[in-house]
């Protein structure tokens, strides 16, 4: 091997994050913005991400329940995460999509104003829920850092929960 090529290998392997060593340290997430925020939850909790369709609404629901949708004949809410985070619903977009996420035996979709990215995290660049919210009501699992952003982390479990 020429001493040119051993160089740039070394300069690589020199730039690579030493922090990261172990496969379990890594959090694989999917970003997503609702409002001037960026979310994110565990990418394995999400079915599938989906350009709106059409759904229909439910009475007696709480305001952020959209409604239901079908989706290959399973029959899933729709909840509208602007409302229910407090935020003023806005009119879809080309960017809007539907974000279906499962936990265990409990499904929902949720419309969101955008995708990011797909996101690695070390769980050492992951910090807890601001001690401002309660801790057994808050939707936040953790606060990701990343050299240019903060990234709140979802509890998908608390998505989930029906309270209509």
């Amino acid at each position: 091997m020429s001493d040119k090529l051993q160089n740039i290998i070394n300069k690589q392997q020199n730039q690579s994050n030493p922090e990261v060593t172990n496969i379990e340290d890594i959090v694989q997430l999917v970003g997503f913005v609702v409002g001037d925020e960026e979310y994110s939850v565990p990418i394995l909790t999400i079915q599938e991400i989906i350009k709106p369709i059409e759904w229909t609404r439910v009475p007696q629901t709480p305001a952020y329940v959209l409604g239901v949708f079908n989706l290959r004949g399973s029959v899933i809410p729709l909840i509208d995460l602007r409302q229910k985070f407090g935020l003023n619903s806005i009119n879809h977009t080309d960017d809007t999509r539907f974000i279906v996420i499962r936990h265990e035996d409990e499904v929902a979709g949720f419309v969101i104003d955008r995708l990011t990215e797909a996101i690695r995290l070390n769980k050492s660049a992951i910090g807890p829920a601001p001690e401002t919210t309660l801790e057994g009501e808050s939707m936040i699992e953790g606060v990701g850092k990343q050299q240019d952003r903060i990234l709140t982390i979802l509890k998908v479990h608390k998505l989930l929960e029906r309270d209509f």
